[in-house]
């Protein structure tokens, strides 16, 4: 069945479902930017989870930034049915679900959302009334391609695959102060380390390894090291800190998102597995090494145009799990050290 045709001209309000991780969210900014300029006199509002918004917060795309706490007021059915009541309020004429679960189309549906756009991931094809076939083909673009998808599905127009993120000012002089409270200065060397990723340890490179290289990028660049990860890494932190023979500074689990990408913004080079903050160094354009090996840099490797990839394929790579079904990392171990530290002399 053909999908119906968008009126462009009667949406004056519009809402956009986040996802919910920042990397992706970061991997749909392309198609936000497409949205504005499809529908550049709406009315634009992004709901998106309090972790994520952030990255919309500066976006010039955006003109409101809804906040879809389920950890509190929209926690539970009576949350996501609370959570609808006030959509409803905003009165949005469509709504374009970047978020794939059924989860996403039901709110839209409950808040009254007359046009509801979307892939029929999920089993919600019934509860959209533009329902766009995600095919295989579809499933093996990269996800910038994968999400502007969505809207050249339904006949709007995409406005290419650069990524946006724009840093706020204020973050941008808390992140000079936080350099200069460990004694940096706007001369020095910077290299940021994020040896964290969520979904699984699968992802990780080992953190003795960072260490020895994080050693070797000091000793022979002179670069002051940042470690960067999320509250839930402060051991991970920890652990690297007490491996290397040098100092750095452990950011780990101190930073807010909107401090780490200030941060980030101020590194000569980023390092990092297949994660969030990788996808924000690449929107920033920052000089980006990324260490892959259960994942696919394919459909998820970084999209800046300073942005180089270590990974070794094997037989079974990638094979997107947590944890590695072999127990032991066969992709990860055979990616050494001086490895990552010959990409590292080509950019520093």
């Amino acid at each position: 069945m053909a999908i119906k045709p968008i009126q462009l001209k009667n949406i004056k309000r519009l809402l956009i479902r986040s996802t919910n991780w920042i990397g992706d969210a970061v991997m749909t900014t392309p198609a936000v930017r497409a949205i504005r300029k499809n529908f550049p006199d709406a009315e634009i509002s992004i709901l998106a989870k309090p972790w994520v918004a952030p990255v919309f917060e500066n976006s010039p795309y955006v003109d409101h930034v809804l906040i879809y706490d389920d950890a509190d007021r929209h926690m539970g059915v009576a949350g996501k049915l609370r959570l609808a009541s006030e959509l409803r309020g905003y009165r949005f004429d469509a709504a374009i679900l970047l978020q794939n679960a059924i989860e996403a189309a039901l709110i839209a549906f409950f808040s009254g959302i007359p046009c509801r756009i979307g892939y029929n991931t999920d089993a919600r094809g019934f509860l959209l009334t533009h329902s766009v076939p995600c095919t295989p083909q579809i499933k093996k673009m990269h996800q910038t391609g994968y999400y502007l998808g969505i809207l050249q599905g339904t006949g709007l127009k995409a406005d290419g695959l650069g990524l946006d993120l724009v840093v706020d000012k204020k973050y941008q002089k808390r992140a000079a102060e936080i350099l200069e409270e460990h004694g940096i200065s706007k001369t020095d060397r910077l290299a940021g380390i994020n040896p964290s990723a969520t979904f699984g340890p699968a992802k990780q490179w080992f953190p003795e390894r960072y260490a020895a290289l994080s050693d070797k990028i000091h000793e022979v660049f002179g670069a002051r090291i940042l470690l960067f990860g999320g509250p839930g890494d402060r051991d991970l932190g920890i652990r690297i800190s007490q491996n290397m023979r040098n100092p750095n500074i452990d950011l780990c689990g101190k930073t807010s998102l909107e401090e780490a990408i200030a941060l980030i913004n101020m590194c000569n080079l980023f390092i990092t597995n297949d994660s969030g903050l990788m996808h924000v160094a690449a929107a920033l354009d920052i000089p980006l090494i990324a260490i892959f090996g259960s994942t696919n840099p394919f459909t998820t490797g970084p999209k800046g145009s300073n942005s180089k990839i270590v990974r070794v394929p094997i037989e079974c790579s990638p094979c997107l799990k947590p944890k590695c079904p072999k127990g032991h990392l066969k992709c990860m171990n055979r990616i050494d050290v001086d490895m990552v530290f010959d990409v590292v002399k080509e950019i520093l």
